[in-house]
């Protein structure tokens, strides 16, 4: 059966084409007779001086992590995006934990914090019977010095079973080398200590409260420029009642993490100015039963049940240049709402990403963006839901999510100053597992893509 696609995209890039191939002609032309228009046109740095945050950065490794529980498997591992951003202000991010900043002195700082938290099982089971939980809480941060400080914080799942931190966290850096060991004190209530580690609900034994005990570190290696090689070690200590339950087989559980990642050039001593200007982007996208790669390559299908969604998105800026190169770079976040249809009810999902956008000024400015981040929905979208129960797979609310984009300035096009900072564009909205190689996208293969159109305006 022949692939259909939806007439309003092929027009588009019809138009596109076309409209590229007119300003082409244009532009030559015009380039002989009125050579300063050209640089008239191009983008003028913002009259609001910005700098670089303190900490900015995005990852992906492979965690791999003791069994600790009596399976025939000892280790399991996970693909882990990690995303970093810290400027000293209300919100913060780093890796697996988010915060707003409630009270921020120098020394004493408390904090609202959530923390996504693994409990390690064999991969064949993350599917249909994966504990990894979203934990939220409150933290409390003092510094004795710039090397040292210390966290305390309660924290709970979403069915009130609680826990508490006490972290201790020191900084040492030599040349290229960053470490960031830690020791960390937790204490489990009874109904978390029963349901995460004694399985209460499988074993039906209970064991009640305990505290265990871990010892870590994470490490950076600046190898040039924005690129690093990060890592983290860790083991963790259980109790003895806990570890003479029937479900507990190790004792002594340990993780490691190694990734590649970009942060802040760190041999830039002071944060640089950049020219980034921040967004706001207005889209609306249609959903399409294919693939990634069938649509970059324009041979989609349509959705029977027309499944639409709309979408908000700001983008916060966080540096001009990776490895020297002119790449507008920003932290994300996205409101989107899934419109109702025959098969579905409205609901809302959330983003949070990192996206860099690389300018190309010929025969007018246009610009490719790719984006890495975070997805969550409340409900699971219908084109979703059809195709990972088709393959067996129980849906994953919490999924990665990439953007793919191409956009064009509206100033540019139609030679209007007062549209200078507004873009015009096409763009992918995709949420998939990762092929299955992460439990803390449900181990799933597959998700969902949209093509959408958006409006795009700098200031």
């Amino acid at each position: 059966m022949p692939h259909t696609m939806t007439h309003r995209f092929r027009l588009l890039s019809l138009l596109v084409v076309l409209t590229t191939c007119l300003l082409s002609n244009l532009v030559v032309a015009e380039e002989t007779t009125k050579p300063e228009e050209q640089t008239a046109s191009e983008e003028q740095p913002s009259s609001k001086q910005r700098t670089e945050p303190r900490v900015w950065g995005i990852a992906i490794g492979m965690r791999s992590a003791d069994i600790p529980f009596a399976t025939e498997e000892d280790t399991v591992s996970d693909i882990i995006p990690l995303m970093f951003y810290d400027d000293d202000g209300r919100f913060f991010l780093r890796g697996l934990t988010a915060g707003f900043r409630l009270y921020n002195e120098e020394d004493w700082k408390f904090s609202a914090i959530g923390r996504y938290r693994f409990t390690d099982i064999p991969a064949d089971f993350q599917n249909q019977y994966s504990r990894n939980a979203l934990d939220l809480g409150v933290q409390l941060k003092h510094h004795f010095s710039p090397a040292w400080n210390l966290d305390l914080e309660a924290m709970g799942d979403r069915h009130g079973r609680l826990h508490a931190n006490a972290r201790a966290n020191y900084y040492w850096e030599k040349g290229k080398w960053q470490l960031f060991p830690y020791g960390n004190l937790r204490y489990k209530d009874a109904d978390f200590n029963n349901y995460y580690y004694a399985l209460s609900d499988i074993t039906g034994e209970t064991i009640g409260s305990a505290f265990d005990f871990s010892l870590g570190t994470e490490v950076r290696f600046h190898v040039a420029s924005n690129f690093y090689l990060i890592g983290r070690a860790q083991v963790t200590a259980l109790d003895s009642d806990t570890a003479d339950t029937i479900a507990i087989d190790n004792q002594y559980p340990s993780e490691v993490y190694l990734g590649i990642a970009f942060f802040n050039d760190k041999n830039h001593e002071s944060r640089r100015k950049i020219t980034t200007k921040p967004y706001v982007r207005l889209a609306h996208g249609w959903a399409t039963p294919s693939s990634l790669g069938e649509i970059i390559q324009f041979d989609w299908e349509d959705d029977p049940y027309n499944n639409q969604l709309t979408s908000v998105f700001y983008g916060h800026p966080l540096t001009d240049k990776l490895f020297g190169i002119p790449f507008d770079i920003y932290l994300t976040p996205g409101l989107v709402w899934h419109n109702s249809s025959e098969v579905q009810d409205s609901f809302p999902e959330y983003v949070l990403a990192v996206k860099a956008y690389y300018t190309v000024k010929w025969p007018l400015r246009w610009r490719l963006g790719l984006a890495e981040g975070l997805s969550y929905t409340t409900q699971i979208p219908y084109v979703e839901n059809y195709e990972l129960r088709e393959k067996g797979y129980e849906p994953s609310k919490l999924l990665n999510f990439l953007d793919l984009s191409i956009d064009m300035n509206l100033g540019d096009l139609f030679r209007a100053e007062s549209m200078e900072n507004l873009w015009f564009g096409w763009s992918i909205h995709h949420r998939s597992g990762i092929f299955e190689t992460s439990g803390m996208f449900g181990r799933i293969k597959g998700g969902s893509n949209y093509n959408t159109l958006y409006l795009q305006y700098h200031w």
